[in-house]
């Protein structure tokens, strides 16, 4: 696997892309548990659409996921000058203010969301969290690589402490709180009217080490062109005082971010692993 990402780090970004995309479509047709998985989700979150519009966004979105795999070579492999030739970045606020509040960049599973983070890390010193994988060796590498530009990878269940402390000192922490990782430390909210398991963590560190959330998403460019990493302000009013509005004010953001490319949002994802008591299982 790592001689293959090697060789598509240094194909033509294009052919990649395309190479990518046409294996996705050839994946769809066959049966598998994570189609099964990403056509619940789409029929949870969008009821009102045909079934030629489901199969017609589930098939987009394979497309989508396998390109963002063969893009891995270049993501993981590629130089930094590379990889900004990729990347359109438009930031609402001052990515250089030397007076920056502590802050956390808020990023969501869009297929992109791994250039979007080992960008900025070319850019500015920070520290991403990143949730352990089941196999050593490949987990090994993907924290090896993300981080290759200076980023400080921190796993997910480190303590809050050292989190809130490295917030303090200026350095700004990535990480991402829209996956269902249980019911500890989240709770139930509404994503597109289905009660989702959301962390909390994020209005929790917030409150902390009162620092400012700054959400950012990256897309895929059409045609080829490569990504758009945007930056947005900071979530006004936030954190609050309670963990819950906080959270259902984070999927609300995500919801007006997926309806602009739905096909591009992690959909292969449980995103409805954990149910509310007494709610039967939907996968």
């Amino acid at each position: 696997m790592v001689a293959l990402l090697r060789v598509l780090s240094i194909l033509p970004y294009g052919l990649v892309a395309r190479l990518g995309s046409s294996l996705g479509a050839l994946l769809y047709r066959l049966p598998s548990s994570r189609k099964r998985i990403v056509h619940v989700n789409l029929r949870l979150c969008f009821p009102d659409r045909s079934e030629r519009e489901y199969d017609d966004l589930a098939r987009n979105h394979f497309r989508h996921v396998i390109r963002s795999y063969f893009e891995r070579g270049i993501q993981w492999f590629g130089s930094a000058k590379s990889l900004l030739k990729l990347v359109d970045i438009e930031s609402r606020i001052d990515l250089d203010d030397p007076n920056a509040p502590p802050t956390i960049f808020l990023g969501f599973h869009f297929v992109s969301i791994e250039v979007g983070c080992i960008l900025y890390s070319t850019q500015s010193p920070a520290a991403s969290l990143y949730t352990r994988m089941s196999n050593a060796r490949l987990c090994a590498l993907a924290k090896r690589q993300r981080g290759r530009f200076g980023a400080e990878m921190i796993e997910r269940s480190t303590s809050a402490r050292k989190i809130v402390g490295l917030l303090r000192s200026g350095k700004p922490v990535m990480l991402a709180a829209d996956m269902d990782h249980g019911i500890h430390n989240s709770v139930f909210v509404p994503f597109f009217g289905v009660p989702a398991c959301t962390l909390t963590s994020v209005s929790r560190l917030a409150r902390l080490a009162h620092a400012r959330v700054v959400p950012f998403v990256t897309e895929v460019l059409p045609d080829y062109r490569g990504y758009k990493l945007t930056i947005f302000e900071p979530l006004g009013d936030f954190p609050s005082e309670c963990d819950t509005q906080d959270a259902r004010r984070i999927n609300e953001f995500l919801e007006t971010q997926i309806r602009k490319c739905p096909e591009q949002y992690y959909w292969v994802h449980r995103r409805f692993k954990h149910r509310p008591p007494g709610v039967p299982s939907v996968y």
